[in-house]
This record gives structure tokens, C-alpha cells and sequence, in this order.
């Protein structure tokens, strides 16, 4: 078998090139040209290359404040002198509760910080999503998606907030008071559907609710974090405990006195 398959790759090697070359291409239908995934690609709002714009550029630049600064020095004695780059992520962080956004003036004076070149502050900011490379409005609303959320109603919050606010998702409305966005696992799964906004969860939401939520920021008066269902406390079950109802035993529950 395998001398008449090397006869057969030999008569192909001296094979002329022309007459190779006349054999007709083989053509693939769509239907034979498989995919590893069928999931439609999904093309993200966020900033990863930078483009120079009136409010982001290398004039502008940015610093801490004194209260700031204050905060930002004790996150950089935290880490040993010749490792300040481990601040980079926290600093960003402060910087960014400071100003609202990421700009380039922001990561060039973390750079400073921490004592490395500006491009290693680049490649942390563009990576992690949680940095806003483009200016947010005062509420920042992130709206949670996945799966846990999505069976639980997230697309009517969705709907609700885009139709109330007028805007798309990526999109901030006029009066730079709200910027939408649709994010994955916010963490709070068993209060779906969930959104942020700022670093506040907000749960248990309803199209009703979330509108409600939105006019009460609107006002300056926002409702505390939590489960917007008034019959929930934190993740209890909504209507009363099912486990964990009795006093918990103390150490040593259970085993042999002679132990």
C-alpha cells in the first residue's frame, strides 16, 4: 500500500506545472466552509485606539488634587519602591473617580506615578473595560445582559431606559447626565435583572422601576443601592427565609467531647 502511494506522489511531483495549474479550482459552498462559532460577532463601544479629540490629547493634561493626592500616595507606599507599576490599576482607578473618565492626560500622570513609560500605562487602560476612554455623563448606567439577567427581563430594562432617555446604548444624552452602556455578569445574579450606575447595583428591577430610578436622579435624590423590590432585604428569598432560620451552633458543634 504505501509503495503504490509513493508511486502516485512521485507521477504528481513530475507532473508538468502547467498542466497542475489547468486542473479546476475546487469551489466551497457556504454551507461547506464551517465556522468554530455560530455566535454573531459583537463589536464593542469602548476606545482602544486613540485618536486625538478637543477634550483628549496630550495638551490636556490632568492632576490629582489634594484630597486626591493624599489617597493616591498611600496607595503607592503600599507597594515596594522598585515595584510602584504594581499601583498602575488602583491609581488608574482614583484617577478616574477624580475626573469621571480615562483621558491620556490621566494615564500620562499615572505613568509619572509609577515611574514607567507612559505606553505601559496604555496597554492597562485599554485593556481593562472598566476604564471609560471617552468622556461618561454624571450617571454612568450599565445595564447587565447575560444569561441570568436576560431570562429574568434585561432587555425590557434595556428598551425602557433607551426609550425614556432617548439615547442608544454607547450613546450620552445632552445634558451629559446619563451615558448607557450594556455590560456582562455585573455579580448580582440572584437579584436579576441588575444595572450600576457610578459604583451603586441597583436590583430586582422592572421597567416600571428603572424609569422611576431614572427620574429619582434626575432629581438629585437617588434611592438607596439595593434590591428595588421592597419585599426583598439584600438576597433573601422574597418571601422569608427558607434555611438558616434558626440560631447557629457554636464551635465545636457535633464533635466527641474526648476531641
Amino acid at each position: 500500500m504505501y509503495a503504490r502511494l509513493g508511486q502516485i506522489l512521485l507521477r504528481s511531483a513530475r507532473a508538468p506545472l502547467t498542466a497542475r495549474r489547468s486542473q479546476p479550482a475546487v469551489v466551497r459552498s457556504a454551507q461547506a466552509i464551517r465556522p468554530f462559532s455560530v455566535s454573531p460577532r459583537q463589536h464593542s463601544d469602548k476606545l482602544f485606539l486613540h485618536r486625538d479629540t478637543p477634550e483628549n490629547n496630550a495638551k490636556q493634561t490632568f492632576e490629582f488634587d489634594a484630597e486626591y493626592t493624599k489617597k493616591a500616595k498611600e496607595i503607592v507606599a503600599k507597594y515596594p519602591s522598585q515595584y510602584k507599576k504594581a499601583a498602575i490599576i488602583p491609581l488608574l482607578h482614583l484617577a478616574q473617580k477624580q475626573l469621571g473618565w480615562t483621558s491620556l492626560g490621566v494615564m500620562n500622570t499615572v505613568a509619572r506615578w509609577c515611574q514607567v513609560p507612559p505606553m505601559r500605562v496604555y496597554e492597562v487602560a485599554t485593556f481593562y473595560t472598566m476604564f471609560n476612554r471617552d468622556p461618561v455623563g454624571k450617571y454612568f448606567v450599565q445595564v447587565c445582559t447575560t444569561t441570568p439577567c436576560e431570562l429574568c427581563g434585561s432587555t425590557g430594562i434595556l428598551e425602557a431606559i433607551k426609550s425614556h432617555l432617548g439615547i442608544d446604548v454607547g450613546e450620552t444624552t445632552a445634558d451629559k447626565m446619563f451615558t448607557l452602556v450594556e455590560v456582562e455578569c455585573a455579580g448580582a445574579c440572584v437579584n436579576a435583572p441588575v444595572l450600576a450606575i457610578n459604583d451603586d447595583y441597583y436590583e430586582d428591577l422592572t421597567p416600571k422601576s428603572v424609569v422611576q430610578l431614572l427620574e429619582a436622579l434626575k432629581k438629585g435624590s437617588p434611592p438607596p443601592p439595593g434590591p428595588m423590590n421592597p419585599d426583598r432585604k439584600n438576597c433573601e428569598p422574597v418571601g422569608g427565609l427558607t434555611s438558616l432560620t434558626t440560631e447557629p451552633t457554636g464551635p465545636g458543634f457535633g464533635v466527641r467531647d474526648d476531641l
